[in-house]
């Protein structure tokens, strides 16, 4: 009897499990994989929805603008700046409905469609015990004749892309002249970060493109202080992490509660040690030390989305031909 009770309940708990409802989050590898935020978030939200929170991960733009209305993503997470123009051109989002009041950033946000979760500047960082003067400037970049450094391709890497717009920002009609500067320099460009940050930390590269928030992971995890961010005088382009939820969800409260969740201290407060960036929705005193400590620069470049989506092609392609001579 007690062997029937027993198997009763295990049978009920696990109808209950079964029927639970999901809410399907599109997002980056990165995000899903067992070192990225998106286990302990699966993991804490779970916790209070009621629900089986389940991420599917790929390309999120190319993705969504392929399956349209038909999409199963209620949330997507882990959009940036300079895409979300294609993203809101599919009209496929609904307003985030969170207050941009509860946000640290160093700009004001306005968008009521993307809202961010995580922040950082884009910068090169730099190993220290093979690199006495670090670069202060773009130019000194350009002049360390001897420094090899790894790039991201913009054309495959979001990071990529938003150097090139940062440079084009910078410096204008003359973009081009600065990239042929450089090019002596760069000694490979790969497809994404992961690729460029292997050869950094594996001593091939004294210099990769990265973000000021990457020592941190060196200093908590390693305890390697020698990992170190160079900090432009003329400033850094500004990197956001963002996150929307879909028109179409079938499960509308659930889509609500996750972003709402988003900028609760208990998601924010799993970003810095597992996303290694800044926590949107926390000011700097809240931050872990180690990254209140790190280098943070005066000036903030952004693009919004429009001129983003407007510089990107010729920014590219100056960066392509002043390469390819």
């Amino acid at each position: 009897m007690r062997f029937l009770i027993f198997l009763t309940g295990i049978f009920l708990a696990t109808f209950a499990y079964a029927n639970r409802p999901v809410l399907t989050v599109y997002a980056p590898d990165y995000f899903v994989s067992e070192w990225g935020p998106g286990p302990s978030i699966e993991e804490a939200f779970e916790k209070t929805c009621g629900c089986d929170l389940k991420f599917s991960a790929g390309d999120l733009v190319p993705r969504l603008i392929l399956e349209g209305s038909s999409t199963e993503a209620d949330i997507v997470i882990g959009l940036n700046t300079d895409v979300t123009k294609k993203a809101r051109e599919t009209g496929l989002f609904a307003p985030h409905e969170q207050s941009n009041e509860s946000l640290f950033l160093p700009i004001k946000w306005i968008d009521n469609t993307f809202l961010p979760f995580n922040w950082s500047y884009v910068s090169f960082v730099y190993d220290e015990t093979k690199i006495s003067q670090p670069p202060k400037s773009f130019e000194d970049l350009a002049n360390m004749k001897d420094a090899k450094i790894v790039i991201q391709d913009p054309r495959s890497s979001i990071s990529g892309l938003a150097l090139v717009l940062w440079i084009k920002e910078v410096y204008g009609d003359k973009a081009e002249e600065y990239w042929s500067k450089l090019a002596p320099n760069i000694l490979t460009v790969t497809k994404g970060w992961s690729e460029a940050y292997g050869l950094f930390t594996s001593g091939e590269a004294e210099i990769v493109l990265s973000f000021n928030t990457s020592p941190a992971y060196h200093i908590s995890a390693e305890g390697d202080q020698t990992k170190k961010a160079a900090i432009f005088d003329e400033g850094h382009y500004a990197y956001f992490e963002l996150v929307g939820k879909l028109r179409n969800s079938d499960q509308p409260e659930l889509a609500e509660k996750f972003m709402k969740f988003v900028l609760s201290n208990e998601f924010q407060t799993l970003i810095p040690f597992t996303n290694w960036s800044y926590p949107a929705a926390q000011d700097r005193s809240n931050w872990p030390e180690v990254f209140g400590q790190l280098p943070y620069p005066k000036r903030a470049y952004f693009l919004n989305e429009a001129k983003a989506d407007k510089m990107r092609k010729k920014a590219i392609e100056e960066w392509r031909t002043a390469l390819s001579q």
